[in-house]
């Protein structure tokens, strides 16, 4: 069940919330709202996947007691406890493989006939990292074992997050689970960033996937059959799709959250304002980037085991990275282009530039967010500082675009044949110029909103308001408001019309 949808919105959510507050209302009591909660979450997934949601809770149950069992004795024998959780990664790993890449591993086999009908079950990479992630932290002494299982499975299950992410910690969100409270600030807020992911999935990521896919569609007997400008509309569209897809996921996973008195990380930083591709992936999908750097690069030895093993830690975290969204070989490709420019990042020394959000807590959110309000009031750009930022950001937009093109493509010769196509004196000489000027006309809006959105404008226009009075600041407030309204509103319009609606990450 994806939230842009008709099953959500009408049914689904408002069900959920009437018995949420009617449970809040009438006792107060946290244990009948997380039975609720893990009730609900079960049924949005079996919503879907009415058979695979036995394997969640497999999953589920299966981490639940290894994790007991790794915690039960302190005076339990190392190498016990290693064998113990060696065998609980494994049997994760391997669930994770055999629905992910069996297909294609044993395509052409004896074996072909039994894997060839295996579904990929929905958010089953996202509830896996989780799952490992959570038994990592009790096999490392980070946290204790929960002892009750219905907490595992609401942090395994919660809905929000559970199909796309973000990629929670049990530690930051145990204590939500036992005590948090619910208001009406909260609420709002939540509500808000929810109308926000759903404009930004809805009424751009739609819009520009529609570009995107009859573009690649142009594909032709190992040829992009048309202009070097529609190829690059193309690309650049994808590269817009695919953010304001999974960033707006993020937010309405982020904004459900909040509605239910949850705080989930943020996932994405404004990433096409980085100035380097170190900068680049430490905002985007930053739980994921968090995962792999805590979980593989820094056991692994991170950067400070000197250069032949920083290399190697990162092939690996990159190989992985890539192999992490699916079987075909353009992730491989598309993880080991990021291997090699962080890798040279790494080496030459390039500075990342300041992220504008933090996965802290409340009140040290609070606490950034004032002096990082002092600094960019203060902060006076020089004509040279503008120009070194613009070449830095081109860089390294230049390889994210090219990279996405890998990332998108069907297969190696789709992403060379596509690749080529975007090279003037290589790609076709055809009239597609025409078609590259009528797709800017007719969407020219919706480029022009996704390119701003893709800068902290509001943080800008919030910080620049905070400054201009009471007055001024209400003001801004309520007509920002309405926009949202306004968005939100035509959005579920789009969905009740049955708009063109992919969602590129329920395929990981």
């Amino acid at each position: 069940m994806l939230f842009p949808s008709e099953e959500f919105l009408l049914i689904f959510l408002p069900v959920v919330f009437l018995g949420y507050y009617a449970i809040h209302v009438l006792t107060h009591d946290l244990t009948v709202k997380n039975i609720w909660l893990l009730i609900s979450s079960i049924v949005f997934y079996a919503w879907g996947e009415p058979v695979y949601v036995f394997l969640m809770i497999g999953y589920i149950l299966f981490n639940y007691l290894m994790a007991l069992l790794i915690d039960s004795h302190t005076a339990m024998k190392a190498s016990v406890r290693r064998l113990l959780f060696a065998l609980t990664i494994s049997v994760n790993i391997l669930a994770l493989v055999w629905f992910k890449y069996a297909r294609s591993i044993f395509r052409g086999t004896a074996f072909d006939t039994i894997t060839s009908g295996i579904v990929l079950p929905i958010g089953i990479s996202f509830y896996t990292f989780q799952a490992m992630s959570y038994v990592a932290d009790v096999y490392n002494g980070r946290i204790e074992a929960e002892k009750n299982p219905m907490y595992v499975g609401l942090y395994v299950s919660f809905f929000p997050q559970l199909i796309a992410g973000p990629i929670v910690r049990f530690e930051s969100i145990a204590d939500r689970i036992r005590s948090r409270k619910e208001d009406i600030q909260s609420f709002c807020a939540g509500a808000e960033r929810f109308a926000i992911g759903m404009i930004k999935k809805v009424l751009i990521a739609n819009r520009m996937a529609s570009v995107a896919d009859n573009v690649w569609g142009l594909i032709i007997d190992g040829r992009l059959q048309t202009s070097v400008s529609l190829a690059w509309l193309g690309a650049i569209s994808y590269t817009l799709q695919i953010y304001f897809d999974f960033s707006g996921y993020s937010d309405m996973a982020v904004g459900l959250g909040s509605m239910f008195g949850f705080r989930l990380p943020e996932n994405f930083d404004h990433p096409y304002m980085a100035k380097s591709i170190t900068g680049f992936w430490r905002r985007w999908h930053m739980t994921l980037s968090g995962w792999f750097r805590d979980y593989v690069y820094i056991p692994l030895g991170g950067s400070r085991a000197g250069r032949v093993k920083l290399i190697r830690n990162l092939f690996i975290v990159w190989l992985l990275t890539g192999i992490w969204h699916g079987d075909n070989m353009t992730f491989v490709l598309w993880g080991m282009l990021y291997f090699v420019c962080l890798t040279t990042e790494k080496l030459i020394g390039v500075k990342t530039d300041e992220t504008y959000k933090t996965n802290k807590t409340d009140k040290a959110d609070k606490t950034d967010k004032a002096d990082k309000t002092d600094k960019t009031v203060k902060r006076r750009i020089t004509a040279k500082g503008f120009l070194t930022g613009l070449v830095k950001r081109t860089y390294t937009l230049l390889i994210v675009i090219l990279a996405w093109v890998i990332f998108r493509s069907d297969s190696m010769a789709d992403a060379i044949a596509y690749l080529k196509g975007m090279i003037p004196g290589i790609g076709f000489t055809g009239t597609g110029s025409v078609a590259a000027i009528r797709y800017l006309k007719q969407n020219a809006v919706y480029y022009i909103t996704a390119v701003i959105l893709c800068t902290p404008i509001r943080d800008m226009l919030g910080i620049y308001m905070e400054g201009r009075g009471p007055v001024m600041k209400r003001t801004y407030e309520v007509i920002y408001g309405m926009i949202i309204s306004a968005g939100f509103l035509l959005a579920v319009t789009f969905i009740y019309n049955n708009a063109y609606n992919p969602f590129i990450y329920f395929n990981f």
